[in-house]
């Protein structure tokens, strides 16, 4: 795309929306770009995504900024602006009055740039968005931006993930936690943090009263990281997501996360795929689930459950009114701990969506899972997916669709259904009232899906 016809774009008396992503246009049409925007009285969003722009292209749109007035939206993620283009960009962003979300996602402006957008946000008044995922920030870009939130009061959610900011870091954000009064979603994902780190974040977490989603995904938190958080949970009454994904928590972190939500109120999403909770920590999670009444998101895929946790799981399932979601992929679950959960299917009045594949439920635990499905008047969803079903199982699952009027969705993929088992599937489907639809990885031409 020629720089001509970049400039020919934010001319037009009537574009409110440009996506120019991944058409290496580079520093020379960012000017032109910059120079539109001065004039430009319309455009609202810009996406300039993987462009090659670089500090002196990221100087030009700042200059466009410092005067544009209708600009809310830009994107000038994985480009290579450093800090000296954020240096640029900062000083527009204490002018500009008008832009609500800027990502500046995968530019290296590391802790120097870091600095000078922690300075803008101090004194701007109209951002509410700001992702600096992936920019190679420390710890130091990290207290920059820490200090900056003590003072800011607009900004609402800030991505931090993929960034060098360590325990240390870590301790700057929790501070700006105790303060402030806006930010409602904090990225912090795969930032090289242990339990030294959260500890700071979940003292922040205690007096906080704004933030409502964490991210803490790919950490390395443990169970002592757990046992923090689980203590700022019992005091904190705004956190409503909680993404503790791929962070080492083993069955003694579960039970402290479980003493947190005894007392908690207002949790409703709890994200525990990738860690190694096993059958032990499925037991206090078990009781928490029984007498919870806020909790209705909580995922435990590939944590080593076998089913002996599924058997809590499922007891736990016959008296909890709230769970509408529980993912329980890439487990241990053979057709033992499938019975467990089938026979709570029969009780259970409010899970919609129950996740199973990846594990080895086979032709037993189908049947068990199909006679639950015959009594059970609200699941949605079941993913069997990757379970050793056979044509065996997929004749008692046929059987039970039979009679259920409410599942919309069953994942069947990569198991060992042939044609037999997909002709009881199709049987079953011109006796069910329900949209159902079915992913299989074989040619049936007997299943008919109706959408």
């Amino acid at each position: 795309m020629s720089h001509q016809n970049i400039a020919t774009f934010v001319t037009l008396p009537a574009l409110t929306t440009l996506h120019l992503g991944k058409n290496e246009i580079g520093d020379a049409a960012a000017q032109h770009l910059g120079d539109g925007l001065r004039y430009n009285a319309t455009l609202t969003t810009l996406d300039l995504d993987s462009n090659k722009i670089g500090n002196v292209g990221a100087e030009e749109l700042a200059n466009g900024l410092r005067y544009n007035t209708t600009l809310t939206i830009l994107d000038l993620g994985d480009n290579n602006i450093g800090g000296v283009g954020a240096q640029h960009l900062s000083g527009a962003l204490q002018q500009n009055i008008t832009l609500t979300a800027l990502s500046l996602r995968s530019n290296q402006i590391g802790d120097v740039g870091a600095k000078h957008v922690g300075d803008a946000l101090q004194y701007n008044t109209t951002l509410t968005v700001l992702d600096l995922d992936c920019n190679n920030i420390g710890d130091v870009g990290a207290k920059h931006v820490g200090d900056a939130l003590q003072h800011n009061t607009t900004l609402t959610t800030l991505g931090l993930g993929s960034n060098q900011i360590g325990d240390v870091g870590a301790k700057h954000v929790g501070d700006a936690l105790r303060y402030n009064t806006t930010l409602t979603d904090l990225y912090l994902g795969k930032i090289n943090i242990r339990a030294v780190g959260v500890e700071d974040l979940a003292n922040g977490l205690r007096q906080n009263t704004a933030l409502t989603q964490l991210y803490l995904g790919s950490n390395s938190l443990g169970d002592i990281g757990a046992q923090h958080l689980g203590d700022a949970l019992q005091y904190n009454t705004t956190l409503t997501n909680l993404d503790l994904e791929d962070n080492n928590i083993g069955n003694v972190g579960a039970q402290h996360l479980g003493d947190g939500l005894r007392h908690n109120t207002t949790l409703t999403a709890l994200d525990l795929n990738k860690n190694n909770i096993g059958d032990v920590g499925i037991q206090p999670l078990d009781d928490v689930l029984r007498h919870n009444t806020t909790l209705t998101t909580l995922h435990l895929g590939d944590n080593n459950i076998g089913d002996v946790g599924a058997q809590h799981l499922g007891d736990a399932l016959r008296y909890n009114t709230t769970l509408t979601t529980l993912g329980l992929k890439s487990n241990n679950i053979g057709h033992v701990g499938a019975q467990c959960l089938g026979d709570s299917l029969r009780y259970n009045r409010t899970l919609t969506k129950l996740g199973l594949d990846i594990n080895n439920v086979g032709n037993v635990g189908a049947q068990y899972l199909g006679d639950g499905l015959r009594q059970n008047t609200t699941l949605t969803a079941l993913d069997l997916d990757s379970n050793n079903i056979g044509d065996v199982g997929a004749k008692y699952l046929g059987d039970a669709l039979r009679h259920n009027t409410t599942l919309t969705e069953l994942g069947l993929e990569s198991n060992q259904i042939g044609v037999v088992g997909a002709k009881h599937l199709g049987d079953a489907l011109q006796c069910n009232t329900v949209t159902l639809i079915l992913f299989l990885s074989i040619s049936c031409l007997h299943l008919h899906v109706f959408i």
